[in-house]
């Protein structure tokens, strides 16, 4: 009995302490008061496969209603909080609806998710396609008077796009950016960006390309 009592009373001043924190710690969580918020939260996406993209139109944010302690409910404590969606049993294009639910977020211990808004989510996933596509050379203005454009050339003479495939089957080519010639009396060469007009779809190569431009005098034997 002896050795048992010793070991009760061993830094029974630690031990004391300890147990009046864990009681007012129980205390405090049990009687802080439980209230309800609304939250604007993203959604991420997980284990898409390689050759699909999430669509353009999709949702990006919902509201999402929970309850929870009020030191839990904070901007703060919220900050983090996200949608994450597996898509690893996505295996083709085409349309899935997604049904929110608790086993969709990391909440904190006491928080409960009670809805979202919307509560469902319809996704398209259309197929990433690429494409190699002519440059084509765009001048702004042409050359001083007197002298005129012989030749023009750009290298490299196509790039390679990569986006949706329906968006990528629109497009017949790539263009640079408008040169302006007004001050050119002799053969050039210039570094522009090549782009497409389409926001949804993007470049897979470098989009720097080399316009050589040849000028000559009007009249000039060649």
């Amino acid at each position: 009995m002896s050795w048992i009592w010793r070991r009760l009373t061993h830094n029974l001043g630690w031990k004391l302490g300890a147990l009046t924190l864990a009681v007012l710690l129980w205390v405090a969580t049990v009687g802080e008061q439980e209230l309800v918020t609304t939250h604007a939260v993203p959604i991420l996406y997980r284990d898409l496969p390689a050759d699909l993209l999430v669509g353009s139109d999709a949702v990006e944010v919902v509201r999402v209603e929970l309850r929870g302690p009020a030191s839990k409910l904070t901007t703060a404590s919220l900050a983090d909080l996200a949608v994450t969606l597996n898509l690893s049993d996505v295996n083709a294009p085409g349309q899935r609806t997604f049904t929110l639910s608790t086993s969709d977020f990391h909440l904190a211990p006491g928080v409960t998710f009670l809805r979202a808004v919307p509560s469902q989510l319809r996704i398209n996933f259309p197929r990433r396609v690429s494409k190699d596509v002519p440059v084509e050379i765009q001048v702004r203005a042409q050359p001083a008077a007197g002298y005129r454009i012989v030749s023009q050339e750009v290298v490299p003479r196509t790039v390679r796009i990569v986006g949706p495939e329906a968006r990528v089957g629109a497009i017949a080519g790539a263009q640079t950016e408008s040169i302006d010639l007004s001050s050119a009396t002799a053969p050039m060469e210039i570094r522009v960006n090549a782009f497409v007009s389409d926001p949804q779809v993007w470049m897979a190569t470098p989009s720097l390309v080399t316009v050589r431009v040849g000028i000559e005098k009007n009249g000039q034997i060649k």
